[in-house]
């Protein structure tokens, strides 16, 4: 070969024992990540994204804005749906055709995000007052989008508690005896599809059922008046009077596992109650 580098920065490598060979890169031009194609498409057919962004506060003030933030949003979780769990892999990411294509607008014949910019969308942006209200609602919206084109006859709420093990001094971590180990403890309400409905994220030292209220409540809210059977379902954690009650004023169906007392036996006007009772 003429040059290790190649002859000029755009021409293509080229061989001394016959000159029309050529050696070309294009790494860029290959992904590893071809199957998260089919999944923006259906994003699109939903206008997922689209909701994202209408709802969510774009806090730059700058004009020369390179990615809207439902592409960042898009980058942020289809990256992740890919494995790629943190920022440390943008950069990279930021030259894969497929990450490219599903983030849109400018990315498509440029680049995606950089870490950088991913990092301030996620730690900055994103957290804003504005924003954390916003994201708290979107998979609820994103979900009643989903079942306007399919609406179930019954809706089964699902909510538990999770853990989240953190590692050195993060903002509200604490260490849990249960767990043995410094964490979060997130509250998850999901529907009997697998989908979230919402979630809350709270300090590692917290009861099961600590907040249940305000994650569960707005929910129910939303489905109200809207499905003949309405069904809750828990662990013996979120078995106490004022989960009954609460669930009771709304006439939602109970399956509340573990440790039942006489009061959740007594019979309710139009609610079934389905408490799993141990003796």
């Amino acid at each position: 070969m003429a040059h290790p580098t190649g002859e000029s920065e755009s021409d293509a490598l080229r061989l001394d024992f016959d000159r029309r060979l050529k050696l070309e890169f294009h790494g860029s031009n290959v992904t590893s990540d071809a199957g998260l194609l089919p999944f923006p498409e259906l994003d699109d057919a939903l206008g997922l994204s689209e909701m994202a962004g209408a709802v969510l506060s774009d806090g730059r003030r700058g004009k020369n804005t390179r990615h809207v933030l439902s592409g960042l949003l898009r980058q942020s979780v289809f990256g992740r749906l890919a494995g790629y769990d943190d920022v440390n892999d943008a950069d990279r990411l930021a030259h894969d055709p497929a990450i490219r294509w599903i983030v849109g607008g400018r990315a498509v014949h440029d680049c995606a995000a950089s870490a950088s910019q991913m990092g301030r969308f996620e730690t900055e942006w994103l957290t804003s007052g504005e924003n954390l209200v916003a994201l708290a609602d979107l998979s609820g919206h994103w979900i009643d989008r989903v079942h306007t084109g399919q609406p179930p006859r019954t809706i089964v709420l699902d909510m538990d508690s999770s853990v989240s093990p953190t590692y050195r001094d993060q903002e509200g971590t604490a260490y849990n005896g249960h767990f043995a180990c410094t964490c979060y403890r997130p509250l998850f309400v999901f529907n009997q599809f697998g989908d979230l409905e919402r979630s809350a994220l709270r300090s590692g030292n917290v009861h099961s059922a600590h907040g249940w209220k305000e994650v569960v409540e707005p929910v129910v809210a939303r489905y109200r008046g809207k499905f003949k059977r309405r069904y809750f379902r828990a662990d013996a954690a979120f078995a106490n009077p004022q989960v009954y009650e609460f669930l009771e004023a709304g006439v939602v169906s109970t399956d509340l596992d573990g440790r039942a007392t006489d009061w959740s036996l007594k019979q309710i006007p139009d609610l079934r109650l389905l408490a799993s009772r141990s003796e």
